[in-house]
């Protein structure tokens, strides 16, 4: 009998996440945190994503934790599971996995933040390398440029590590801002040569593993494909990726990568939020003392931090987390955002690269980043700050900006000149917008055609210089004609 229920329990435990606790037990309002079901949901029905993964926590607890759509557009596709989906996190790897990783060993004097970074990775070294140090890397600061093709060029994860190292600066270290994914990798190799492990190991030794993070890591198993959202159908790769990283680069690199490859759920990153807003500590297990997570934490350059970006109202942050918020997001359509003033954070993951449907799903999934971290905030009811009214509509019940605007129809007349060599035809294209069946609107349709015939009749009579001019701007409004259908 004991057996028994030894067996039942360890079955209860085996999900992820945090424990749950309702919204009015941790001083939130569960009908204000009822709109993030509404917004997630548009951005859905907008073809912005097939599915979403989303938690909210606050004060230890999981209090909105929700499932939306599925893993793909197939109608066969399983729904998602904010405990056991899988999702490619893409650049909150680099908070997530390798800033992290960088926090252990600074707490562990192995790192010094103002060494320079040949120190630890000598191959990254001349000129005015010599001068960047691992604080620059953590700040985007470090003269690298945002990325480069390494997928086009390298022919082995080993050869795409050499051109990270070898790439030129393109500016002076700490003399302005680049938000770079190749300071990243120098970071996982920095991670690396220090702790004498692969990135991924020393991860999953010294900080997944001991939260139970076991939904987290890199290059996922086969045996876990199946409950992996897919990303792009048609990459360079030439087939659907599942399970595979999204970034190229990433893939590049070997799948391991210090800017992108980790995969994890909603329920595993609720319990990283929450290990960061307790100072670096979980369940008893402590990972990084709390004094670093003040240092790594503040903003210090710019919006950012070390390693993490801090919200101003911008990148998917919302308008209305504290000063001291901070957090990241992810190109494949995920973000996570923290308030320790609020005791609270916000984790939302999304498969937006694959085969959306919308028109623009960026704009969409900024808007959905926003609204969510806007509700969170808006359903606490005992914060730092007074209690702010609900909005009339959130962005995404605006959807502004969601679709491209219909093209203008385009009227082309011939009309034929003399010149020296004889006769030219020249094609005039103008822009004919969309009319009512109002009488005034049928005279203006009328009156443009009119100018237009008229304007085309006198230009037909202009010298041959005139002419050719005319045939260059003619042909202007036309290139500009297609461009805009």
């Amino acid at each position: 009998m004991l057996k028994v229920i030894v067996t039942a329990l360890s079955l209860v435990n085996t999900g992820g996440g945090l424990p749950a606790k309702s919204p009015d037990a941790v001083g939130m309002s569960a009908s204000r945190l009822e709109s993030i079901d509404r917004v997630v949901q548009r951005g859905i029905t907008a073809g912005g994503y097939p599915g979403a993964a989303v938690v909210v926590g606050r004060k230890g607890a999981a209090v909105w934790e929700r499932g939306f759509g599925k893993l793909s557009w197939e109608s066969s596709s399983p729904a998602v599971d904010a405990e056991n989906t899988i999702y490619d996190i893409a650049s909150l790897s680099k908070v997530v996995g390798t800033t992290t990783a960088i926090m252990v060993l600074y707490d562990e004097k192995k790192v010094d933040l103002d060494a320079p970074v040949f120190r630890y990775v000598p191959a990254f070294s001349g000129g005015l390398k010599d001068q960047v140090t691992v604080r620059d890397l953590l700040t985007h600061r470090s003269g690298l440029p945002a990325g480069r093709d390494l997928w086009r060029i390298a022919h082995s994860p080993q050869e795409a590590r050499d051109l990270v190292i070898s790439t030129p600066l393109e500016y002076a270290p700490n003399t302005g801002y680049i938000y770079s994914d190749l300071g990243a990798d120098i970071l996982g190799m920095i991670v690396e040569s220090v702790s004498g492990q692969r990135l991924d190991v020393f991860l999953k030794q010294r900080v997944f593993g001991p939260l139970g993070m076991h939904d987290t890591f890199y290059r996922p198993a086969d045996s876990v494909r199946y409950r992996v959202a897919p990303t792009e159908v048609h990459p360079p790769r030439g087939y659907p990726l599942q399970g595979e990283v999204h970034d190229e680069n990433a893939y590049a690199l070997g799948g391991i990568a210090g800017h992108a490859g980790l995969f994890s759920t909603a329920a595993d990153l609720s319990v990283f939020a929450q290990m960061m807003l307790n100072g670096g500590s979980y369940d008893g297990t402590q990972i990084i003392s709390d004094s670093t997570v003040a240092l790594f934490t503040r903003r210090t350059a710019g919006h950012r931090a070390l390693g993490w970006d801090t919200a101003d109202g911008d990148y998917g942050s919302g308008r209305y987390l504290t000063e001291r918020a901070y957090g990241h997001t992810g190109y494949t359509g995920t973000s996570m955002w923290i308030d320790p003033d609020r005791e609270m954070f916000v984790v939302l993951l999304t498969n937006r690269v694959h085969a959306a449907k919308a028109d623009r799903p960026a704009k969409v999934i900024a808007d959905v980043r926003s609204d969510l971290s806007d509700a969170a905030v808006l359903a606490v009811m005992d914060g730092p700050t007074p209690v702010l009214a609900m909005p009339d509509a959130f962005r995404a019940d605006k959807e502004l900006g969601w679709s491209r605007p219909a093209p203008e129809p385009v009227r082309c007349t011939k009309a034929r000149s003399r010149t020296s060599r004889g006769k030219r035809s020249r094609v005039r294209c103008v822009s004919v917008k969309h009319t009512t069946h109002s009488s005034s609107s049928a005279h203006k349709s009328t009156s443009t055609h009119k100018s237009s015939t008229k304007s085309s009749a006198s230009k037909a009579k202009h010298s041959s210089s005139s002419s050719k001019k005319s045939v260059k701007k003619s042909s202007s409004k036309t290139s500009h004609a297609k461009n805009r259908g």
